[in-house]
């Protein structure tokens, strides 16, 4: 019986291809180099802050929390809790602590931050694992339940102060006005 050969890549010879034989081989830049050309960062008081919070593995149901979640996504952030308030739905509570959480992450973030200003950026329910449950059934049989968990992520932003709008452009004179 014949050894099988391990296979040790394509066979190369000693010689190189005309076209890379002339070309200079490139250089990788080094770190330093690709420190220097990175861009300057943004002064701290010009970008908006961004903050976010995740609760993982809440027990409730991601289709119903999806539901209460849409209520506040990108909406006031004072209007989202005042909301989740009085929202008479179970998943109020977790959304409404996982807000909370946002706006602290924001506040400690920036000490210039104005929480007036801020809104719901991004708001998700996920679904998390299923915890398979037997619930007991007539004449010795079982059934299987599904307790659903939840992955609820919030990001609040500061929104950016409104512009003035920009004054409208001169006509341009002619020189020559038309007389009817």
């Amino acid at each position: 019986m014949a050894e099988k050969k391990k296979y040790q890549g394509p066979k190369r010879t000693g010689r190189k291809p005309a076209a890379k034989a002339e070309a200079a081989p490139a250089k990788k830049p080094s770190a330093a180099a690709r420190l220097l050309r990175r861009r300057a960062p943004a002064p701290i008081g010009a970008a908006p802050v961004e903050a976010r919070a995740v609760a993982r593995y809440v027990r409730l149901s991601p289709q119903k929390a999806r539901l209460v979640i849409d209520l506040i996504r990108g909406r006031e952030v004072g209007y989202a809790l005042h909301q989740l308030q009085f929202t008479r739905q179970r998943a109020a509570g977790p959304i409404a602590k996982v807000l909370r959480s946002a706006i602290a992450n924001a506040e400690q973030k920036s000490e210039t931050l104005d929480v007036d200003r801020l809104y719901v950026k991004y708001a998700v329910v996920n679904e998390g694992p299923r915890w398979k449950r037997v619930q007991p059934a007539p004449f010795g049989r079982a059934y299987q339940r599904q307790r659903r968990t939840a992955h609820i992520e919030i990001a609040v932003a500061e929104r950016r102060a409104a512009a003035a709008p920009a004054p409208a452009p001169a006509k341009p004179e002619t020189g020559k006005e038309a007389t009817t």
